[in-house]
């Protein structure tokens, strides 16, 4: 499972390297000077779980800029906000459980606007598919007169 600092993805695709705020692209030094952070904070916020850079081949650890905006983060929770460190892992933790939770209910909102769609298409087939000649029946209300019917005599000559 993912460190709470971190959602992965794949940014390399098979196809051209695209360079997106995920991809890993800034060392340690460069990552602390963007932060504004010491390079052993940064190595802190990795042990503790907080920010979770991708790995090179040799250990080495690589910023994206997504993870220095969440370096920024931790230092104005930590410095400004007063907030400790355990505080602001689980503030991680469930912003990272609503973004998830808001993406699977944009992604069921759309699953039932297609069904509703589906629906709608086959409910209009079937309206077309109705037998034109018939007539809907009607309940007739029931009355308490009394009707007499008497048949026509043919005429006498």
């Amino acid at each position: 499972m993912d460190a709470p600092g971190r959602r992965r993805s794949n940014s390399f695709t098979g196809r051209a390297y695209e360079l997106t705020e995920e991809t890993p692209v800034y060392v340690i030094s460069v990552a602390a000077q963007l932060s504004g952070l010491h390079p052993q904070t940064l190595r802190q916020y990795d042990r503790l779980g907080l920010v979770s850079p991708d790995r090179t081949a040799g250990r080495g650890r690589r910023y994206s800029a997504r993870d220095i905006e969440l370096l920024r983060t931790v230092q104005q929770l930590s410095q400004d906000e007063g907030i400790n460190l355990a505080g602001i892992k689980r503030i991680i933790e469930l912003e990272n459980q609503v973004a998830a939770l808001q993406s699977r209910v944009a992604e069921l909102s759309s699953a039932l606007e297609g069904a509703a769609a589906t629906m709608q298409q086959r409910e209009a087939a079937v309206h077309a598919s109705y037998r034109r000649d018939l007539v809907p029946y009607q309940e007739v209300q029931q009355t308490s007169a009394l009707v007499v019917w008497r048949p026509k005599r043919p005429p006498t000559d």
